[in-house]
């Protein structure tokens, strides 16, 4: 694997929707490993995924090939197949309604511009050994979050 790709894993965690939240994203590139992680006191877990991915992309230094790898098939589906559509039709929804975390999706875009993304969907809580660990580490931030 050459220094320009980078694997990375995300995940978001609520302790009750809306509730607590925590985010987490392992990034891998060579041997190299680094966690990322935070959290809000009164969130959902869609922001949290969002901001999982958001962190890790924002995080990278230079233009990378990206890998990576989300038990959300609301971010998955949501930058793959509805963002260009929401875009297009002034950030509502195919029923007209706004759509809702507009400002991550917004800032998700825009890091996700800046490197050559492909995005995967993981089964959670399956065993997969990466994504076990951002499920722990965000569960964990969101434990942080004031009550």
């Amino acid at each position: 694997m050459s220094a320009s790709e980078v694997h990375i894993w995300t995940d978001g965690a609520c302790l009750g929707n809306p509730g607590r939240g925590g985010w987490a994203a392992l990034l891998r590139s060579n041997a190299r490993e680094r966690i990322l992680s935070g959290g809000e006191a009164s969130t959902t877990n869609n922001r949290m995924e969002l901001m999982a991915a958001i962190a890790a992309l924002e995080a990278l230094k230079r233009t990378c090939r990206v890998e990576l790898s989300t038990d959300s098939q609301y971010l998955r589906q949501g930058i793959t197949e509805w963002l260009p559509r929401w875009q297009r039709n002034g950030w509502r929804t195919m029923a007209k309604a706004p759509v809702k975390n507009q400002d991550l999706w917004q800032r998700l875009a825009a890091a996700s511009a800046q490197h050559e993304v492909s995005w995967h969907w993981v089964r959670g809580h399956s065993g997969h050994p990466e994504n076990e660990r951002v499920d722990q580490a965000a569960r964990a931030a969101a434990e942080q979050q004031p009550a």
